[in-house]
C-alpha cells in the first residue's frame, strides 16, 4: 500500500529538496510506501483532498481545522517551536512606516493562504480597517507579493513569516516590514487519516523520533525545523480549532 502525502504550498521553494529527503527518511523509519504530493496552489491542494487522494497533510492550521471538522482528518503532530506567524511589509520607498499608516482603499498583495489573511486582519484592527477597506491582489506566490510591494503595485504585501525570512537578501533590503505577529500558539499541522489504520502510528512514531538522529536531525535542519515534531492529543487539536475560530469571530 501506498499512503499519498500532501505538503502544503506555503514553503519557500528551496525547501522543496527537505520535503523529498523527510518523505524517504519516513518510508525507511515506517515501512510504509509514501509518495509526496507538493501542489504549487491552495486550489491544487483543495481539489486533491475534495478527491480523497490525500492520506496524510502537513497543513496550515486554518486548513487543518477544517479538514479536522469536515473530512475527518486526525492531528498527530506538530513542528516543536515553529509558529505559524505573520510579516506584513511595504516597499522600502513606501511612505508608510507602521501599519497605521495604512488607510482604507489601501491595496495589499497576498497568497491564498487563509491563515496568513486571517492573522493579518487581526494586526489591522490597530490601523481600524476592516476586510472592506482593503483592495485585495491575490497573487500565487510570497515572491510576486514582494515584487508588487517593491514596485509600488501595492501599499504592502502579507507574508507568512518563514516565507518573508527566506527571501533573498537583496529582495528584502527592498522592503521593510510594518509589523509581525507575535501568536505562538498556531502552528502547521500534520494530519493523517484515520482510513490508513495502523499506518496513523507508524508514521507518526517515524516523524516523531527523528530529532537529534544521524538520519533524522539533518533533515529537520534542511526543512528549518531544527527541534523537530512532537506529538499531538485529539485535545490539542481542538485547542487549535478554538484558537482558529477566535480569529474568525
Amino acid at each position: 500500500m501506498t499512503l499519498n502525502f500532501l505538503v502544503a504550498p506555503d514553503f519557500a521553494p528551496e525547501r522543496f529538496a527537505g520535503w523529498h529527503l523527510l518523505n524517504t527518511v519516513l518510508q525507511k523509519r515506517s515501512g510504509l510506501g509514501l509518495h509526496l504530493m507538493t501542489p504549487a496552489t491552495a486550489a491544487e491542494q483543495a481539489a486533491l483532498i475534495a478527491d480523497g487522494k490525500v492520506d496524510a497533510v502537513y497543513a496550515n492550521p486554518f486548513d487543518a481545522a477544517s479538514m479536522i471538522r469536515e473530512s475527518g482528518y486526525v492531528a498527530v503532530a506538530r513542528p516543536v517551536g515553529k509558529p505559524d506567524e505573520m510579516v506584513i511589509a511595504a516597499g522600502a520607498q513606501s511612505p508608510a512606516n507602521t501599519i497605521e499608516d495604512l488607510k482604507p482603499g489601501c491595496k495589499i498583495a497576498l497568497t491564498d493562504n487563509k491563515d496568513v489573511k486571517l492573522i493579518g486582519l487581526r494586526l489591522l484592527e490597530a490601523a481600524d480597517l476592516t476586510e472592506a477597506d482593503i483592495q485585495w491582489q491575490v497573487v500565487d506566490t510570497y515572491q510576486a507579493a514582494a515584487r508588487m510591494a517593491i514596485k509600488g503595485e501595492v501599499d504592502a504585501s502579507f507574508f507568512l513569516a518563514e516565507a518573508f525570512h527566506s527571501l533573498s537578501r537583496l529582495t528584502k533590503t527592498q522592503l521593510k516590514p510594518l509589523i509581525e505577529s507575535k501568536l505562538a500558539d498556531i502552528t502547521h499541522v500534520l494530519l493523517i487519516h484515520p482510513r490508513i489504520g495502523d499506518g496513523l502510528d507508524k508514521l507518526k512514531d517515524a516523524l516523531v523520533s527523528l530529532t537529534g538522529t544521524p538520519d533524522g536531525q539533518p533533515v529537520l535542519d534542511e526543512l528549518g525545523i531544527e527541534k523537530g515534531f512532537e506529538a499531538m492529543s485529539v485535545e490539542d487539536g481542538e485547542f487549535m480549532i478554538d484558537l482558529m475560530d477566535t480569529l474568525l469571530s
